[in-house]
């Protein structure tokens, strides 16, 4: 590797750089590091639950039972669809991601400056760096040059540092004053931009709560189908059943796996993402809308989040004898006759005004110098760190007039005027230096807290979510700056201090420490992964590269919209006004999504084990198969359409983490007693149209029906009763979930005391008004003739219409005594376990 005082001043010819671009030595922009186009697909739509799917729909299209195979196949597919479009939107927005700017910039090549793109600099390419330049490549800057890098983006430190001859310059900072030469050391992947750009695109996906149980409530069910239906497609076998018998006997058990909550879910996320982005927070991954409320500590930067990244003047205060007239005069022309203005002077011209003068000399403001000056035709002007100065004042400052005001997180500047009229501020040889002075007065500047800060921080903690500031500055004015806040800041630590730790003695310090200051992207990336050790549900705020570290290692990671593009890209969340107020509605929104979706799994769940009862039973009954594809369908009025409404009306409640206790309490009473009335209905309808039949009693105008329905000839066909009797046990099983469906309903959302069995009464009445039109809806299905034959149901019948409403009341009752008495938790045992 060159060594840097070895570096040639010609650069490379242009033959060295050609021969290194072809060995791979160019700073070649990062690629990859999420999945292939191909992979998404193939995971998502060809998913083992979805090739049973895809297989029964073709057997189905085979077969030409067209309506069976789209609701068979539908849902799953419409699923499948949906995941993989997110995914592959999430890979575009990560494969676009770049930390560097693609203007060119300059290198030495056969002696002679030549401008060229990023990609086109190559390991050891001598480049020019001047003022206003993004450095691209990391590497030493070479002896005789001087330059300031603003290295914020990087490490989130607001002051430019100071680089001399062999100090390193980092791809991603930016030269804000002087100029030289760098040399090319690390490039592309190798560089510092190069690594931070990678692991900003590599995939990092965290499942909710929500969805980790739904996930494995669906993962349970399939297991129990796939046993339930060896058994029952075995006993097909024996009994001889047609091909398309067994194929629509699979599309139907298939039918039972609770898939669509996946696409709930998708939905709810997207409608709450919609109503979130009106409060002014885009969601660029859905499930965020869910995180959000589970997030109980806030971890965030200071610069841009809790302050707008502006000085604000907060006091000034004259020194001696002099009026505060005078000092904002004097602060005022400083401010507004400087060419090279910096954010000091530019808060300080907001604030103040101040004469035109005749400016004879200036030096700009430089961190290595820690002051700027003016010569003008009457005085000479310094403005200052007061340290800086203190060595070329004639006395001390008064005590504790400077300490006093960076306790409180503030930046103090010394206003001096030379004691000899129009001293200059350069040496012999024209390199700054500071005459003789006066002191003037002391200006204290403030970062501008924002305004929304201090009540969004109130209604975080009233919610019992703790908050901690991350940042480059210094621990003791971040300090100032969260106290201002409204935060409880304890004892500041420094970065520095973290790095000795072992995983239990940091997780000791964070779970004990609000502020921490001179923090590196690496120690972020650290508090976040410990307070994930410690249980925590962590959302980061960030704004800058530096931050991007810690936003994919958070459950919900947050960026300004002011932010660098790196850290949207890979935000979950990113603030359109730059303003984190927005996050406790959001963390509303999402509660409620939570409950409302807990809600629907009640709903869904209750739905799948009924059914999955009721055909183990009806099958070992010997009494046919209990449903039919096109039955299936009818979950769009049972469970389709109120999960949908019950999800969007929930209220915004704290996650219940005992949730799947509570949903076994419901859902095994309900299943048992639901698919005990629905075996008991079913086989009451079949025996009894058996027999209707097999006594040779039944009307002519009754057999008519049937025959047409069927397509079998009565006397004829030996099939022909069998067939009758198992669509008429159907219809009647159909009748009785749905309209059972429907009271279920009223019994997790009671208008009254009457349903108020497993729960207390709601003043919300939308969830009896939705039952309503659900049964006007179903009794529309039972009496049009183009809507019942599409749902595999026969018309109106006397007995169907005899023996559901008794059904009904028996099962409301039963169920009713087993919620209020708790039936189950007496059969169990359940309240020796609570001793």
């Amino acid at each position: 590797m060159e060594q840097v005082l070895a570096a040639p001043p010609t650069g490379l010819s242009a033959a060295e750089a050609a021969a290194r671009q072809r060995r791979g030595e160019a700073n070649t922009q990062v690629k990859g590091g999420s999945r292939s186009y191909t992979e998404i697909l193939r995971t998502n739509v060809f998913s083992f639950f979805n090739i049973i799917l895809f297989v029964i729909g073709v057997a189905l299209l085979t077969l030409q039972r067209y309506s069976d195979a789209l609701i068979s196949v539908g849902l799953g597919l419409i699923n499948a669809m949906i995941s993989a479009a997110q995914e592959i939107r999430a890979k575009r927005k990560l494969d676009r991601l770049r930390l560097l700017d693609q203007h060119a910039v300059v290198v030495v090549r056969d002696g002679t400056e030549l401008a060229v793109e990023p990609d086109r600099v190559v390991r050891g390419d001598v480049l020019r760096i001047a003022a206003g330049d993004q450095i691209v490549v990391d590497g030493p800057l070479l002896p005789g040059g001087e330059v300031e890098a603003d290295e914020s983006l990087l490490t989130g430190e607001s002051d430019p540092v100071a680089k001399q001859p062999g100090d390193d310059l980092r791809s991603g900072s930016l030269c804000v004053s002087g100029d030289g030469h760098q040399l090319a050391r690390d490039v592309g992947v190798h560089s510092h931009a190069g690594r931070l750009t990678a692991e900003a695109r590599r995939a990092t996906t965290d499942r909710t709560p929500l969805q980790r149980r739904i996930e494995f409530v669906v993962r349970l069910v399939m297991v129990l189908v796939a046993l339930m239906s060896g058994a029952i497609l075995a006993q097909a076998a024996i009994e001889g059943f047609t091909l398309l018998r067994v194929v629509q006997i699979t599309a139907v058990l298939s039918g039972l796996v609770p898939y669509g909550l996946f696409f709930l879910i998708a939905l709810a996320y997207t409608a709450g993402a919609v109503r979130i982005g009106q409060q002014g927070a885009l969601v660029q991954q859905v499930n965020a809308v869910e995180s959000m409320s589970n997030v109980d500590v806030v971890c965030t930067d200071k610069t841009g989040t809790l302050t707008t990244g502006d000085l604000a003047v907060d006091e000034i205060v004259p020194i001696g004898e002099r009026e505060y007239a005078e000092v904002a005069h004097a602060l005022g022309g400083l401010a507004h006759n400087v060419t090279t203005p910096n954010l000091t002077t530019t808060a300080i011209a907001a604030e103040l005004g101040g004469p035109v003068w005749e400016v004879r000399d200036e030096v700009p403001f430089a961190s290595s110098l820690r002051w700027s000056g003016l010569v003008t035709d009457e005085d000479t002007w310094v403005l200052g760190a007061p340290d800086a100065l203190a060595g070329r004042l004639r006395g001390p400052l008064p005590e504790g007039l400077v300490a006093e005001r960076t306790g409180r997180g503030l930046r103090v500047l010394l206003l001096a005027r030379a004691e000899e009229t129009g001293a200059p501020l350069r040496d012999a040889g024209q390199q700054p230096e500071l005459p003789m002075l006066e002191p003037y007065g002391l200006i204290a500047l403030g970062d501008d807290l924002r305004a929304e800060v201090p009540g969004t921080i109130r209604r975080f903690r009233c919610g019992g979510v703790d908050l901690k500031v991350l940042s480059g500055d210094d621990p003791h004015t971040v300090a100032a700056i969260a106290d201002r806040a409204g935060l409880d800041v304890g004892e500041p630590v420094s970065g520095a201090a973290l790095d000795g730790l072992d995983d239990a003695e940091l997780d000791a310090m964070v779970a004990r420490t609000t502020v921490f200051g001179r923090v590196a992207p690496e120690h972020k990336e650290r508090i976040v992964r410990s307070l994930r050790r410690q249980r925590r549900y962590v959302a980061m705020i960030g704004d800058g590269v530096n931050d991007a570290r810690a936003l994919k290692q958070a459950h919900v990671g947050v960026a300004m919209r002011s932010g660098s593009a790196v850290t949207r890209g890979v935000a979950d969340i990113v603030l359109v006004d730059d303003s984190f107020a927005v996050l406790p509605p959001a963390r509303e929104e999402g509660r409620k999504i939570i409950n409302g979706i807990g809600m629907s799994l009640y709903v869904f769940l209750a739905r799948v084990a009924s059914q999955g009862l009721v055909i183990l039973a009806v099958t070992m009954l010997g009494l046919g198969f209990p449903y039919s594809p096109t039955q299936v369908g009818l979950t769009l009025f049972t469970v389709g359409v109120p999960t949908f409404f019950l999800t969007f009306w929930a209220e915004p409640v704290p996650p219940d983490r005992r949730s799947f206790i509570s949903m076994t309490r419901f859902v095994l009473p309900t299943s048992i007693v639901t698919a005990g009335v629905g075996t008991a209905v079913y086989t009451a309808l079949y025996e009894a149209i058996t027999l209707g039949f097999n006594s040779g009693r039944t009307p002519a105008e009754v057999i008519d029906v049937f025959e047409r329905y069927t397509g079998l000839q009565y006397g004829v066909d030996a099939d022909f009763t069998a067939a009758t009797a198992t669509i008429t046990a159907q219809t009647g099983l159909s009748t009785f979930f749905c309209f059972a469906s429907f009271i279920l309903i009223l019994f997790l959302a009671p208008p009254n005391r009457l349903f108020a069995a497993w729960t207390a009464p709601t003043d919300d009445r939308r969830p009896a008004i939705l039952v309503g039109g659900l049964i006007l809806a179903f009794l529309a299905v039972l009496n049009v003739p183009v809507l019942w034959t599409y749902f595999g149901l026969i018309g109106p019948t006397r007995i169907v219409a005899t023996i559901v409403p008794l059904a009904l009341l028996i099962w409301f009752l039963a169920l009713t005594a087993a919620f209020r008495f708790k039936l189950l938790d007496r059969a169990l045992g359940v309240h020796n376990l609570r001793r």
